[in-house]
């Protein structure tokens, strides 16, 4: 999906808030649209976030905006902002010590009965060149570590919701994780699923976030609200 037109910022956006104070927004990011600016050229949801708190907020000049994480193009779902260079540090320093707790929602191919959990554990490494990851052994020489846990919501008949908690942030680590283990998202053709999504997208939801406020320590409990279609 292209994102680069005239508009400031796209007119759903304030309906996509999901939480918003005086250091924090939270958005619902949809598939296609970019966190951050890339080679594309193609207008970012930072920048239209920047160009929102301009206007609604009337900000004068420059406005800050820390970009704390990131969600691959054609996933959905949660994406936290600051508007502070405190409250960045802060979250930056959280997101390293693993004091953010980041669930995902997906639909998966293939049969896993509800209450079936799983921990997975592999060693990932990056291609550059084809902007992949694949799992290797642990002396490979640049393999990273990968944790997540998996427990099935519901069983369809190709398909199955699985939820997903996720321990280290590795490139597109669910994604590789779970083709790995014969489950690639539904629409991810480059990790071996069976056919794209209509619309482009894969079927990868960044579904709940729970922190402590960076500022207050106050507990932020945010769930997304779009849907994962069939």
């Amino acid at each position: 999906m292209k994102t680069n037109n005239t508009d400031p910022f796209p007119s759903d956006l304030p309906n996509r808030i999901r939480y918003e104070d005086n250091h924090l927004i939270i958005l619902d990011k949809l598939h296609g649209e970019l966190v951050q600016g890339d080679k594309t050229g193609d207008t970012c949801l930072a920048d239209f976030v920047k160009n929102y708190l301009k206007i609604t907020k009337n900000k004068p000049g420059n406005v800050f905006l820390g970009v704390t994480h990131r969600l691959d193009r054609p996933t959905s779902g949660l994406v936290i902002f600051t508007k502070t260079s405190k409250a960045l540090a802060r979250i930056n320093q959280m997101f390293k010590d693993r004091k953010v707790t980041k669930i995902y929602r997906a639909l998966v191919e293939g049969s896993l009965p509800p209450g079936v959990e799983i921990t997975l554990q592999n060693y990932l490494s990056k291609n550059e060149k084809t902007n992949k990851s694949a799992v290797v052994e642990a002396n490979h020489p640049s393999a990273k570590p990968a944790k997540l846990i998996l427990q099935t919501v519901e069983e369809y008949r190709n398909y199955s919701l699985v939820e997903i908690q996720l321990f280290t942030g590795r490139h597109h680590q669910i994604r590789c994780q779970l083709a790995h283990i014969g489950h690639p998202v539904k629409g991810d053709v480059k990790y071996g699923a069976r056919r794209p999504n209509r619309d482009g997208s894969i079927s990868l939801l960044a579904y709940k976030l729970l922190f402590p406020h960076p500022i207050t320590k106050l507990q932020i409990h945010v769930t997304s609200e779009q849907p994962l279609h069939l």
